[in-house]
């Protein structure tokens, strides 16, 4: 018997290094530049930068890895992108109606004054609670990215429905911000009922976490935040319903009780912590079903879609090489 291997046969053109030579570069460089003009410079962008041109030049499976993960890459340019058009600037802030609804719909009475959670929690907070629902909130955007990076390899087609879910729902939530500019509650806390301009985010609540582990850890992420007037809907609790979502899909199995747990304690902490109101939690949650909704219904309706999702699968495919044996 003799076995030989016949040379590759490789799949009909697809993207690989070939325009990606020159084409990766060129737009590190443009997005570069554009960002200098419009943002300035930060030292992330060297970061993002880096990464996508390392992943597409160092191996077949980084570049197929870097190529899928450029939806997320997209939302990111985008967000950062939005503090140099601060949505106060387009729209009135609402600042005391938003307290005031929630005031009127949650509200909690201590000692003879109607409180919102929020003000209930700044009173009544633990160590504890404080510890634990920091690795909560720390969960945002690692659980995400963390189970997109399975998927991509488990699952590549329910990686692709993710991840463009993922983004229509950030998309959803963007426009929001701008249509209805919303201050959370840390800032009614600091500076009352009347609209005051910021450039910066607060730490809140998830400072005690920053005392509690001895590092500023959320000190250094609001330091970055893009945008102060963000906090309906809330981003951060729609997150965890798209994984939830797609766990389920995927049969995680006893992972999706991580996954549950994981939203529910994203929920809680970004009330107890005083960066959104219920809510804020709530709009997030109508928000994550609305993107997954949409995106299904394309999927079901729409051929051009199923095609762009198709080539994205086979965009970001193995070499295949065929081996044929004989006697």
């Amino acid at each position: 018997m003799s076995t030989h291997t016949l040379p590759s046969e490789p799949l009909p053109p697809r993207p690989t290094t070939g325009r990606g030579r020159w084409l990766v570069p060129a737009l590190s460089a443009a997005y570069l530049l554009f960002s200098y003009f419009l943002i300035g410079f930060r030292p992330e962008q060297l970061v993002l930068v880096g990464l996508c041109n390392g992943c597409y030049f160092l191996s077949d499976t980084t570049r197929r890895f870097i190529t899928g993960f450029s939806i997320f890459v997209v939302f990111w340019v985008l967000y950062d992108y939005m503090r140099a058009f601060p949505n106060y600037a387009y729209k009135a802030v609402d600042v005391a109606q938003l307290y005031h609804t929630e005031q009127r719909l949650f509200g909690i009475y201590e000692l003879g004054k109607l409180l919102t959670p929020n003000e209930f929690f700044l009173l009544h907070h633990h160590p504890a609670l404080d510890l634990l629902c920091g690795i909560f909130y720390l969960c945002w955007v690692p659980i995400p990215l963390g189970f997109a990076g399975y998927l991509f390899f488990a699952n590549r087609r329910l990686f692709f429905e993710f991840s463009l879910t993922f983004l229509l729902v950030n998309l959803i939530g963007f426009t929001i911000y701008y249509l209805h500019p919303a201050a959370p509650p840390w800032f009614v806390q600091q500076h009352g009922l009347s609209f005051v301009p910021l450039t910066m985010g607060s730490t809140a609540g998830l400072a005690r976490f920053d005392a509690l582990v001895g590092a500023g850890v959320f000190q250094g992420i609001y330091a970055k935040n893009a945008n102060v007037f963000a906090a309906m809907p809330s981003l951060h609790s729609a997150y965890p319903v798209v994984v939830l979502f797609y766990a389920l899909k995927n049969k995680s199995g006893v992972f999706n009780l991580f996954f549950i747990s994981i939203m529910l304690g994203i929920w809680f902490a970004a009330v107890y912590t005083s960066h959104h109101y219920l809510l804020d939690v709530l709009a997030g949650i109508t928000v994550a079903l609305t993107g997954i909704g949409l995106l299904r219904l394309l999927l079901a309706r729409s051929a051009a879609f199923k095609r762009l999702l198709d080539y994205f699968v086979y965009a970001t495919a193995p070499a295949i090489t065929k081996k044929i044996g004989s006697a």
